[in-house]
């Protein structure tokens, strides 16, 4: 009775993400939210409760850097630039801070919480004479650090503001430092620090499914 009271107790979300996206790293502007490309993506959410629920989102978006647009003495004179591009998929947990229940028709808000793991491509870049070249298309894992807030604007359609950091497992997204072995002589900048991403923006989703019964919790 438990496994198919918790079976029929599963409300679902799909929607997109709209946004912008920047780069944290060794080549261009330090600013920790400074959006400067567009990013787009998807949105599934598996609601388990009123507090929390399983989150796959696919989100695909430039990034670039330009050491002519820092303040930074150093950078601005080296004058380095890159461009690359991302494409991630992601899974984890999202926590809600008060009750969210989707079943209320009463306007509902709540700052959310969410993290996982990501799993993303890009490319495999060095830098030579100041131009940038592509070596060879990559990927690696990230650690998704979200925070948002959303609200019910109708009884199926939630909409919600988010900033989430991507702390990635490479110090490859700008160039500085390729794994190819023969252009270890291309390397700059901080060698022990890894990139990060931001990806900032709305999300908008549907909500569909049986409704569930939270008794059990």
């Amino acid at each position: 009775m438990l496994f198919l009271s918790e079976s029929n107790a599963q409300i679902h979300e799909i929607g997109l993400f709209g946004g912008g996206s920047n780069y944290i790293g060794d080549v261009g502007k330090t600013d920790f939210i400074a959006p400067n490309k567009a990013a787009f993506g998807l949105l599934y959410k598996w609601n388990k409760s009123t507090r929390h629920s399983w989150r796959f989102s696919y989100i695909q978006s430039e990034i670039n850097g330009n050491d002519k647009n820092t303040k930074t003495p150093g950078r601005n004179q080296r004058g380095n630039r890159f461009d690359n591009d991302i494409k991630e998929f992601s899974l984890g947990l999202e926590f809600n801070f008060f009750e969210f229940n989707l079943h209320n028709l009463e306007k509902k808000t709540t700052p959310y919480i969410y993290t996982g793991v990501s799993y993303f491509a890009y490319n495999e870049l060095f830098i030579l004479d100041g131009e940038t070249k592509i070596d060879y298309r990559h990927s690696s894992f990230a650690i998704p650090m979200t925070v948002g807030i959303k609200s019910n604007i109708s009884p199926r359609i939630i909409l919600g503001f988010e900033i989430g950091t991507r702390y990635t497992f490479t110090d490859n997204l700008d160039g500085s430092n390729p794994k190819n072995t023969n252009l270890a002589p291309l390397k700059f900048g901080n060698i022990n620090s890894k990139d990060w991403c931001v990806f900032s923006g709305f999300t908008i989703t549907y909500t569909f499914g049986n409704k569930p019964c939270y008794c059990l919790e």
